[in-house]
């Protein structure tokens, strides 16, 4: 019987303004159960960089949440790992979700660009399978994090759909930026293991659509373990 992929999936809170996209969270989820993937939700024990209202957009000033607590809404009650109790070397494979929180809460790319700093346990961990050349899924904004890790090391082929900015960004930490046209594609990386779809990169994009590019994602992630 074939070895059944243990899968990390790197969360960054609930909310696609101020943590994780919680759709493509629970896409993520939703693919890798029906490809019988044992799954551990991961997310770091800290305050998240702010927290935004949902329905005006704006951050609120004065109130502070926990990426773990938050992330533990979509992962349930009691079901996801703090970040400093994970090890890369106990799993087959990587997910991480898209959402303002990866861009916000595990590195700065979202107010820093190109300069961006990733927080070291972030970078630590998501480097360490790369390192191992084990299989990794990055979603919507999650390659800019995968980016980041890897610049200066290894030159990556990814996506984050078709925004010139972020385009040009990728193509500035030293790698090479796939367009795609719509949320159902993904762009694999062969050498590196590496496999993005953009997802609500697309803001309009059709929840079908997303649906398709991330189970496509997580589809070819689980093929490689």
């Amino acid at each position: 019987m074939a070895k059944t992929p243990k899968v990390a999936v790197l969360l960054a809170g609930c909310g696609h303004a101020d943590g994780a996209e919680i759709r493509e969270a629970v896409f993520t989820l939703l693919a890798l159960d029906q490809h019988g993937a044992d799954v551990q939700c991961i997310a770091p024990n800290a305050d998240q960089h702010h927290v935004v209202n949902h329905v005006t957009g704006q951050p609120v000033p004065g109130v502070t949440r926990n990426i773990l607590e938050e992330s533990s809404r979509i992962a349930r009650i009691g079901k996801c790992l703090d970040l400093a109790q994970a090890k890369a070397e106990d799993y087959d494979a990587l997910l991480m979700p898209g959402g303002f929180g990866v861009a916000k809460n595990h590195c700065s790319f979202a107010f820093k660009g190109v300069e961006a700093e990733v927080r070291p346990d972030v970078a630590a961990f998501v480097s360490g399978f790369f390192t191992a050349k084990k299989p990794v899924g990055a979603i919507c904004i999650a390659p800019a994090l995968v980016a980041l890790v890897l610049s200066g090391q290894h030159a990556a082929r990814l996506t984050l759909g078709g925004d010139p900015g972020c385009a040009d960004a990728m193509r500035r930490l030293g790698h090479l930026h796939e367009d795609t046209p719509s949320a159902r594609e993904i762009v694999i990386d062969d050498a590196l293991n590496l496999i993005t779809t953009p997802a609500y990169m697309f803001d309009d994009a059709r929840l079908s659509d997303v649906w398709v590019g991330i189970e496509r994602c997580v589809a070819e992630v689980l093929k490689r373990c």
